[in-house]
């Protein structure tokens, strides 16, 4: 089995991050533009019928899924990258890590779905747009990606957080706001930008804190092949 090393997983782990960050920010900063629940019929067939319904649709095939894709890479490499340090993991924290990391991936794709299917039915049909079917998807899709996968993301961050405190690979300076941060993605319910940025923003501080660990470790010394 070829197993990278600890530099290399975390510069991959750090590229996956910011790629997840990004794209998930990029996607929600589109659809917030999109009308609210309470938009007239002739808001929403001027959105979806003219060039803004495209711009969606780029959210539902594309950023949101690929969002999705970035952060299982980015779930595999932080566990490679404890799994290079040889330091036991918590066998309870570890799989709770997984598996919140797999639904909020999920949650995404679903999301994606639902923010795509109005603009897919605006670009292919050939008839007028009409305004009723776009009511209910944006919003069905706001919240599996703000309410329901904050909740992933929070199970994710607390059980991250306990294992990096756990193996001793993450300071306790950073554990212990990452404790606060996770419960704040648990509970809370809201469509607040500010508890948008709050998952990424996290996301964001972990691989810094992860690179600057690698860079300020000591350099491994490579192990002597036999013969």
């Amino acid at each position: 089995m070829v197993h990278l090393p600890a530099r290399a997983t975390a510069y991959l782990a750090t590229a996956m991050g910011v790629a997840h960050a990004v794209l998930y920010l990029w996607a929600y900063w589109i659809m917030w533009q999109a009308p609210a629940a309470d938009a007239s019929a002739a808001e929403l067939a001027a959105f979806y019928g003219g060039g803004h319904g495209a711009w969606v649709l780029a959210v539902g095939v594309y950023l949101l899924p690929l969002a999705a894709i970035a952060f299982v890479w980015f779930t595999v490499t932080v566990r490679m990258w404890v799994a290079v340090h040889g330091r036991p993991e918590h066998f309870l924290f570890s799989n709770l890590q997984v598996v919140s990391g797999i639904l909020y991936a999920a949650l995404l794709l679903v999301a994606a779905a639902a923010f795509s299917v109005n603009s897919a039915l605006a670009e292919l049909s050939s008839e007028p747009v009409d305004p009723s079917r776009f009511a209910g998807f944006p919003q069905f899709g706001l919240v599996v990606t703000v309410l329901l996968g904050s909740r992933m993301a929070g199970i994710f961050v607390l059980t991250t957080a306990s294992i990096g405190r756990h193996t001793g690979l993450i300071p306790a300076w950073f554990v212990w706001p990452s404790y606060l941060v996770g419960l704040l993605l648990l509970l809370m319910a809201t469509f607040n930008s500010a508890f948008v940025l709050l998952f990424p923003t996290w996301m964001m501080a972990l691989v810094i804190l992860l690179i600057l660990r690698v860079r300020h470790a000591a350099p491994q010394t490579p192990a002597r092949q036999p013969g």
